[in-house]
């Protein structure tokens, strides 16, 4: 069986098993509709948000429900693959409200696609709540039906850089990489004038192509300039190239820190050992302070996604359950499914959920702060938070063969 057609199968099949057929759905339905990647590149990513659409979609429906307008609302899931094609995600998401007449919708991973799709969503005016997208680009444009789950992606490193100022012997240089697409481009936006209000000095800031697997060049800089510390906006894949081609060229600074990868745990795995010493940063850990309606809290929810689906949720599997509450919990208070009222409770929306609290600034974006997280041994250990630091890191990093 050809690749083409095995992903043309599990295409179909995937839109067959979670669509609602026609007719089939009871009157009180709400039908929420989504395009996200499950076959192609960052299909890995992807699966998290299927995953968590699916398990707060199914949590809330055994608890009753939306309770709107005091009738009890089932919610169903219209969801369909775009193969990691930003084109035919816009194509699904103008069928999912022009043909499928779902009721509000769900986003899909990356920002680049989040930026495409909610032209959609303004367009036809009907709400939008992703938790897939981070590029301050989505928020500039004065949308009013695009909402995100996601802090700005300028803020990301933000961190990252009061810690390095916090450290007992501060770095002094740094240099910044990051690839050409919308979040990696905001990323690097906000980071310069961070670094240069920081005073460290920023001795390469350079942008490299999207999926790309050879570092070798940026590497071989790093090295003869002696960089401390190395940033990198990037794609999960990409920092995994990166790490291993660093290893390769013995390119070891005192510190490394990615915008993606270190969070999840198929990053580590996939790494082993080398993965040790890596910086990253999170806007969310499965604690019990986090209270939730339905799941009863974050610790909880990690529990039962990892026993449901096999491996451990990051931020992304928590942002796409809080995007499905946020929905459920706007229609709740509108008391309405109708995608104007929905918008305008989601512009008011303040709740409490297993991802954080949940409060929409004027733009349509939410802002959480980011926790410093370092790969030590096994496992994460949170770094330094908002209040400063919660761990010693294991700073300088060793050289690759003094592990």
């Amino acid at each position: 069986m050809s690749l083409a057609y095995s992903r043309f199968l599990y295409t179909s099949l995937t839109a067959l098993i979670m669509a609602v057929p026609a007719g089939a759905a009871l009157a009180q339905d709400v039908v929420l509709g989504a395009s996200v990647q499950l076959t192609g590149p960052v299909a890995n990513t992807g699966r998290y948000y299927r995953d968590a659409y699916q398990f707060a979609i199914e949590k809330i429906n055994a608890a009753g429900g939306a309770k709107i307008a005091g009738k009890s609302h089932k919610l169903a899931l219209k969801l369909y693959d775009n193969q990691s094609d930003v084109n035919l995600s816009v194509r699904q998401y103008t069928q999912l409200v022009s043909q499928d007449k779902i009721n509000l919708l769900l986003g899909p991973f990356a920002s680049n696609f989040a930026l495409a799709d909610s032209a959609v969503s303004e367009k036809y005016k009907v709400p939008m709540v992703q938790g897939g997208g981070a590029s301050d680009q989505i928020f500039a444009r004065n949308f009013k039906y695009i909402f995100g789950t996601l802090a700005p992606a300028s803020n990301y490193f933000g961190s990252t850089i009061d810690m390095l100022k916090a450290l007992k012997t501060p770095p002094k240089t740094v240099a910044l990489l990051y690839a050409d697409d919308a979040f990696d481009v905001s990323v690097a936006e906000g980071t310069r004038p961070m670094l240069k209000k920081a005073g460290f000095d920023v001795v390469m800031d350079e942008r490299y192509s999207s999926n790309t697997s050879d570092f070798n060049s940026l590497l071989s800089q790093i090295k003869s300039k002696n960089v401390d510390v190395v940033l990198v906006a990037g794609h999960e894949t990409e920092i995994l190239n990166f790490v291993r081609q660093a290893k390769s060229l013995a390119v070891a600074p005192k510190m490394y820190s990615f915008t993606v990868g270190v969070p999840s745990e198929d990053f580590r795995k996939a790494l082993g050992k080398d993965a040790d010493y890596a910086f990253g940063m999170t806007a969310w850990l499965p604690t019990p302070a986090l209270k939730d309606r339905w799941f009863g809290d974050a610790m909880q929810f990690a529990k039962e996604y990892k026993a449901k689906f096999g491996y451990d949720p990051d931020y992304h599997a928590a942002s796409g359950v809080a995007d499905v509450e946020a929905l459920v919990q706007a229609m709740e208070d509108a008391g309405s499914t109708d995608p104007q009222k929905v918008r305008d409770a989601l512009a008011k929306l303040k709740f409490e959920s297993l991802y954080g609290p949940i409060a929409f600034a004027g733009n349509g974006q939410i802002n959480l702060p980011q926790v410093v997280i370092q790969v030590q041994g096994d496992g994460l250990a949170e770094i330094y938070d908002a209040k400063g630091f919660v761990k010693q890191p294991k700073y300088p990093m060793p050289a690759w063969n003094a592990r």
